[in-house]
Formats: structure tokens, C-alpha cells, sequence
């Protein structure tokens, strides 16, 4: 369950801060990231209050993300691996265990979700995403 004792609303900044430049950088899902969020400055305060909502409780997030997803053409397992190898490695580097813990349980259940339901809107089940 979200608590808004497990973690600050600074450090959910840090994750998505830290998460999101990661991202940009990457050489696979960089240029997927960039052709699709066309205004960091209003995606980011989203993917905060997602995050706040999601291990803090704070309810502020509204939004259906499986539409937008779903809409992406190419998407494979292992783009959804990727993402979540380097949420991991921002989790690692935020120094807390319990909220790094929770939001890696929650982005792998994010990444199985999105992945199922790209695959239910683009032609049915493919190949599952590496454990």
C-alpha cells in the first residue's frame, strides 16, 4: 500500500528526474522517448504525481496511460526490459531501500501491464517479457 512515510515528495522528484534523463540518454529508447513526449516540461510534473500517487497515497495523478501506450507502433519485450533495467538502476542510487523496493515491485507490474495490453491492441499475445 502507498504511505506517505516511505518516502518524500523530493525524493519521488529524484526518481523521476534521475529516471527520465536516464531514459533520455539511452541509445534504443532515447529517440522512442523523444519522438513521443512532445513537452518534458508538462510530461515530468505528471510522472511526479503518478509516482506520488503510486508510493505516497497523494491521488493527485489523473490519467489512463494504457491508451497512449497501446497507440505506440514497434513496441517488443524487451524495450519494456530495457525501461526497467534503468528504473532499477535509478532506484539503486536514491539511498532508499523501502522505496526502491516498492517502486521496482510496482514498474515491473507497470511493464507486465502496458506490454499485455499493447499486445491486446496490436494483434494479440507476443512472446512474454523476459523474467
Amino acid at each position: 500500500m502507498p504511505s506517505p512515510d516511505l518516502c518524500t515528495e523530493e525524493e519521488v522528484r529524484r526518481l523521476v528526474h534521475g529516471f527520465y534523463a536516464s531514459v533520455r540518454k539511452d541509445e534504443v529508447l532515447g529517440p522512442i522517448f523523444e519522438q513521443h513526449v512532445r513537452d518534458w516540461d508538462r510530461h515530468l510534473p505528471t510522472m511526479i504525481d503518478f509516482w506520488s500517487a503510486a508510493l505516497r497515497g497523494t491521488a493527485r495523478f489523473r490519467g489512463t496511460p494504457m491508451p497512449r501506450h497501446a497507440a505506440l507502433p514497434g513496441l517488443n519485450a524487451q524495450l519494456f526490459e530495457r525501461w526497467l533495467a534503468l528504473f532499477r538502476q535509478t532506484t539503486a542510487t536514491l539511498g532508499n531501500e523501502a522505496m526502491a523496493e516498492r517502486a521496482n515491485t510496482l514498474a515491473t507490474r507497470i511493464a507486465d501491464s502496458l506490454w499485455y495490453g499493447w499486445q491486446l491492441a496490436n494483434g494479440g499475445p507476443s512472446p512474454a517479457r523476459p523474467a
